[in-house]
């Protein structure tokens, strides 16, 4: 019997450690960052997590939004971001479990942590995401637009299966397949924008 993989801090930490980060793509998400340069207005508290080695988050205070927070639990992630924006407040670097803050944020943006997540954790993503966020609150990013053919991370989904874990919680006003992804994903990425009920 196949041993089940443990998705835990020390698996996470562990890869970063090797360096082992296949996800990375090396610069902010083109989609997020098409996404970012509408927004109305710069003031916005924005939280990305699982943010990694958080590229979307350098450009976005490098343009000028200065309530950006990053969160994941594994420290050495932002290392990068600190060399790249040595600016960038350590108090909005939050080493934490996602599913334990306990903030408010007006824009929460997905990049490559849902998929990360075990599927069984998802309910539980969609409420964590609709608690840190107000009403009117948006949550925005990526989502793979298919399963995949192998044990993950990444895990993979459809728009059906996101559109019912989401609705309870949010209306969703936007979930296509976007043109910006990168090249090993395109045609394999949805890019949604959820409004929170």
């Amino acid at each position: 019997m196949e041993e089940e993989l443990s998705l835990d801090q020390t698996w996470w930490h562990t890869r970063y450690l090797l360096g082992d980060t296949p996800w990375d793509i090396g610069y902010p998400s083109p989609a997020i960052i098409n996404f970012c340069e509408k927004l109305p207005q710069k003031a916005l508290r924005i939280l990305i997590p699982g943010a990694g080695y958080a590229h979307e988050a350098a450009w976005l205070w490098n343009n000028g939004f200065r309530n950006v927070y990053v969160c994941d639990w594994v420290a050495r992630a932002f290392d990068p971001l600190r060399r790249c924006v040595p600016d960038f407040p350590e108090a909005q670097m939050l080493v934490a479990d996602f599913f334990a803050l306990d903030h408010t944020f007006d824009l929460i943006l997905e990049q490559t942590f849902f998929c990360a997540l075990p599927p069984e954790r998802r309910e539980d993503y969609v409420r964590q995401c609709a608690r840190l966020l107000p009403k009117g609150g948006q949550l925005a990013g990526l989502l793979f637009a298919s399963p995949f053919p192998f044990e993950g991370p990444p895990f993979g989904g459809t728009e059906a299966e996101y559109r019912q874990l989401l609705e309870p919680h949010f209306f969703i006003e936007q979930m296509a397949l976007t043109p910006l992804s990168i090249e090993p994903r395109r045609g394999n990425e949805l890019f949604f924008v959820a409004i929170r009920k």
